[in-house]
């Protein structure tokens, strides 16, 4: 599979060597990482905090690397918190003025009441970033997980998506201005666009292995018209999904977060990478039959987190009505310009 725009090949294959060594040594089981093993590895590899400036002890990467270690983790089945702590929360911090350390972190936005519901890792991370309203104006602070009421939940893929509630009277935080907040919102459907193009690009590669390993009256089962078919429409679909992925990440890239038509690009990517799962999905489960439902199959790992995923940091749903409400808005003859720019 081809890596993200700009990622130097070698640093690419050291990222997917380190998830796969890791895979191989948990017995090839898909994990939900809770250890600190791998944490410290990737700590120690510079990973862990890869586009943190290296003024505060980050490696100074951007955000295509950011998205081949994710990358490289779900080809891997590897479940851990890298984006959460990453380029979320750990960079929320570090726009706010704050200082962050390598213990695990994850991000929320509470409600008036302090809460917040499918917050991703909260039961198993150390520190818990927490933006709410007050005043008038948004507030950012990072608190130790104890001393929090956390709820444990999890998401299709046994990921923990957990309720935080937090008392807010007690809370001391530093203020940020809501063009933080909405790059956090951006950002976050961004991330989960990512995993899903690569759980979609994962699929596909099982599909064309099948098809081609295995053998039906006589030929390989890629001969067959209607299998090729199927194949096809997965294989157009993985690669919308990446291209308006890689069209809103490139957006967000070059126009530091603050381009005007980001979250159109943003809600596109969700819009398209949702809507892909729902057809990959179909077809590789039709395609692999009924080997592909078995607990020993790997196609299980990215068909359900495809679809666990693109319901997170917004739904289907609310994406779709984002480009919707944009489109629709859009002034007279700017709606080419949407589009292509």
């Amino acid at each position: 599979m081809s890596t993200w725009p700009s990622v130097d090949q070698a640093l690419a294959d050291m990222m997917a060597a380190v998830f796969a060594g890791h895979r191989e040594k948990l017995a090839g089981a898909t994990v939900v990482e809770r250890g600190s093993d791998l944490w410290h590895q990737l700590a120690e590899l510079g990973l862990l905090r890869l586009t943190g400036a290296t003024g505060h002890g980050g490696s100074g990467a951007g955000w295509y690397e950011a998205a081949e270690l994710m990358t490289a983790a779900v080809r891997s089945g590897i479940r851990i918190p890298l984006a959460e702590h990453d380029v979320l929360a750990c960079w929320l911090l570090e726009a706010g003025g704050l200082a962050a350390d390598r213990a695990p972190r994850t991000v929320c936005l509470v409600d008036g009441h302090g809460v917040a519901t499918h917050v991703p890792w909260a039961s198993t991370a150390e520190r818990v970033v927490l933006v709410w309203r007050a005043g008038g104006q948004y507030r950012v602070t990072d608190v130790a997980a104890e001393l929090l009421t956390i709820t444990p939940g999890t998401n299709l893929i046994g990921e923990p998506r957990d309720t935080v509630a937090a008392e807010l009277s007690g809370l001391r935080g530093t203020a940020i201005g809501p063009d933080l907040v909405s790059q956090l919102r951006l950002k976050s459907g961004l991330v989960r666009a990512i995993q899903v193009c690569a759980a979609l690009d994962e699929i596909l590669r099982l599909c064309i292995q099948h098809v081609t390993s295995r053998n039906q009256f006589g030929r390989p089962l890629s001969k067959f018209q209607g299998v090729a078919h199927l194949v096809s429409d997965v294989a157009a679909e993985a690669a919308l999904a990446r291209a308006a992925t890689e069209a809103a990440l490139t957006a967000g890239v070059t126009g530091k977060w603050s381009s005007p038509h980001l979250e159109f690009l943003v809600a596109a990517a969700r819009s398209c990478a949702g809507h892909a799962a729902s057809v990959v999905v179909r077809n590789a489960h039709q395609v692999h039959g009924a080997i592909g439902t078995t607990r020993e199959h790997r196609l299980h790992e990215f068909t359900r987190a495809a679809l666990a995923w693109r319901s997170e940091f917004g739904s289907m749903h609310y994406w779709d009505d984002v480009v919707a409400d944009a489109a629709m808005h859009a002034s007279a003859g700017g709606l080419w310009s949407l589009v292509t720019e």
